[in-house]
């Protein structure tokens, strides 16, 4: 017997939603550089726990794995995923868990060993500074050290932002009742101990980025993301909520070097890194990299590879198809 036909409204239902689910190819020019997500490939990098958006190199962002790897940093083209520079830091003590890094107006790039797993078992933490290369390749710098202790005792941390204006380094403790935002001293001391003070409180946060114009600071967990005004050296507010995508062990964040996206990380090999355009962010010009068109103000703020949605459409789909299926079976002859 010729098998009967799936309805067709049920095949018109599947074909949308599937189409739906596919990812829209992006029209030429429509993102700025480095705005689109990618896929980490370097096998080398299993824990990527930081990211910083490069100013001189456009779509390149700064990795670290979380520890156990090294004194190295990595350099990623988000236009092929691929490591294009791994530097080799000498100068300092073997890292015992490197968490953070950010980019400075210094032009240079600081590398939180801010990790403590134990719940505050050492007494001090480190960060440390080199410029940023102008030519990519593998390279050995020599980096600069400082010695940091918290005001308060020891603590575990994650999370490390240098402010794009003034310099100054922060922290965010990781603590689920009593997260911190601890402030550096207004230049580091590579001689002596920079004590850093706590000045707000914080949720969970597993890494927190400021954007490039110094004006808002987002912080993010395993389940959530937001972005506070910043004023007067502080985090003003209650904060804006952020559609940070689901991934795991979101370790994570840091703003495009326009300032029109947030890019989201996560450890694991060949971990995805998100993008998610920032509703009514004016993008940054740099002298580097071009600018490009934010989103239309009140827009939503999506991940860009849509995980959420097309996880939706594709179960609605496959509930489609399954009652399709029982139609067919009630409308089958019986022998």
């Amino acid at each position: 017997m010729r098998p009967h036909p799936l309805p067709l409204t049920a095949a018109a239902t599947v074909v949308a939603v599937l189409a739906l689910a596919a990812p829209a190819a992006a029209a030429p020019g429509a993102s700025p550089v480095g705005a689109s997500g990618f896929t980490i490939t370097d096998p080398r990098i299993k824990e990527s726990s930081g990211l910083a958006a490069s100013r001189i190199h456009p779509g390149v962002y700064w990795t670290h794995n979380d520890s156990d790897d090294g004194p190295y940093v990595y350099a990623v083209d988000s236009a092929t995923g691929k490591t294009v520079a791994r530097i080799t830091l000498t100068g300092i003590g073997k890292p015992r868990d490197v968490e953070g890094i950010s980019l400075g107006p210094d032009g240079r790039l600081y590398v939180g060993d801010i990790g403590d797993n134990l719940g505050g078992s050492w007494n001090h933490v480190w960060i440390y500074r080199f410029a940023e290369p102008k030519t990519l390749g593998d390279a050995t710098v020599k980096a600069e050290q400082f010695t940091v202790k918290y005001a308060d005792g020891p603590r575990n941390a994650e999370a490390l932002m240098v402010h794009p204006v003034t310099g100054r380094v922060y922290i965010a403790s990781k603590d689920e009742r009593e997260g911190g935002l601890y402030e550096g001293p207004e230049a580091l001391s590579a001689s002596g101990t920079n004590t850093f003070r706590r000045i707000g409180d914080v949720p969970w946060v597993t890494d927190g980025a400021f954007s490039p114009d110094g004006g808002r600071l987002a912080l993010r967990g395993y389940l959530w993301a937001k972005t506070y005004p910043w004023k007067d050296g502080r985090p003003a507010g209650e904060g804006e909520a952020v559609a940070a995508p689901w991934q795991g062990q979101a370790e994570s964040v840091t703003y495009t070097a326009d300032g029109s996206t947030l890019m989201f990380g996560a450890e694991g090999t060949n971990s995805r890194v998100v993008a998610v355009p920032v509703a009514g962010a004016k993008p940054t010009p740099s002298p580097s990299a071009p600018g490009a068109p934010a989103p239309s103000p009140g827009a939503p703020a999506t991940p860009e590879d849509g995980s959420f949605t097309k996880g939706a459409l594709v179960l609605v789909a496959a509930l489609t198809l399954t009652l399709a299926a029982k139609r067919l079976l009630r409308r089958r002859p019986k022998p």
